[in-house]
């Protein structure tokens, strides 16, 4: 594709624009009044997340990714938090590296590493857009980021940062949609139909780009489960609700209440899986 007709693609689409609406919509900071310690409880939970049901999440991850590595490859991991998916993948490839800008993050992935007896695992407690692509330059069989695109500002330049540190393979998982919990107590608190703010949607904006830099991307859709208890489960919405508006007591009570009569159940959701080959 020519630069001018890309270009112009671009204007008609205007997605740089729509992307930077949305990401200052899910990356909106949480005001939550109710609970000074929040944030690392909040941490603590997703910690607890990544390890149900023995890593599932991760699992069907690596396992939706299987085709592309084996046992020799070398892959880097952005963004990888407490080891969601990079101990499933240490346990398939020869080694894994992980990086991952938030030091709470990095003490819970070390901690589990070390309850799952995993040490092919390298940390690199570094923000990903900092690294020197000369350091990294095709030092990786397969480069793989998960839920981790709204964390980036520039897209453009993270898709082509992956490509740089690949050699052959680069991937992308999103989960896809928001559960029926946190849509309605949207609903419920601000009074306002559900619009998709908090949804983690931001595959189709990879996949624009790389089909319009003449990618051709394999695309899989893999399903796990995800189960709270109550105080996570309060928490979690709380996490979403917190974004528009204060979640004080009142706030907190109201989800409460909502928990109570709803009950705790298994969610059952998917998220999409997409890679590439690195382009010569």
């Amino acid at each position: 594709m020519s630069k001018s007709k890309e270009d112009k693609m671009k204007t008609e689409l205007n997605w740089e624009e729509i992307w930077e609406y949305k990401r200052k919509q899910r990356m909106k900071p949480m005001r939550i009044t109710y609970d000074t310690m929040f944030r690392a409880k909040f941490a603590e939970d997703f910690s607890e997340q990544a390890k149900y049901n023995n890593y599932e999440y991760g699992r069907e991850a690596a396992d939706a990714l299987s085709e592309i590595f084996d046992k020799d490859f070398e892959v880097l991991e952005i963004g990888s938090g407490s080891g969601t998916l990079s101990i499933p993948l240490a346990k398939k490839v020869k080694k894994v590296v992980a990086i991952e800008s938030s030091e709470m993050a990095v003490n819970y992935l070390r901690r589990n590493m070390k309850e799952s007896q995993v040490e092919n695992v390298e940390i690199m407690n570094r923000n990903w857009m900092e690294v020197d692509d000369r350091e990294i330059k095709d030092r990786f069989d397969l480069v793989v980021c998960s839920h981790f695109l709204w964390q980036v500002k520039d897209l453009e330049g993270h898709l082509k940062k992956m490509e740089n540190a690949s050699r052959k393979y680069c991937a992308v998982i999103q989960p896809a949609g928001r559960d029926g919990m946190v849509k309605e107590m949207w609903t419920k608190i601000t009074g306002k139909s559900y619009m998709g703010e908090f949804d983690p949607d931001a595959d189709y904006f990879a996949y624009l780009i790389l089909r319009q830099w003449g990618r051709l991307v394999n695309v899989r859709i893999m399903n796990y489960t995800v189960e709270r208890n109550f105080e996570q489960e309060v928490r979690y919405i709380a996490s979403f609700i917190g974004k528009y508006v204060e979640a004080d007591t009142h706030v907190k009570e109201i989800i409460e209440q909502y928990v109570s009569e709803k009950g705790l159940h298994k969610e059952k959701r998917s998220a999409v899986v997409m890679w590439w080959i690195r382009k010569r």
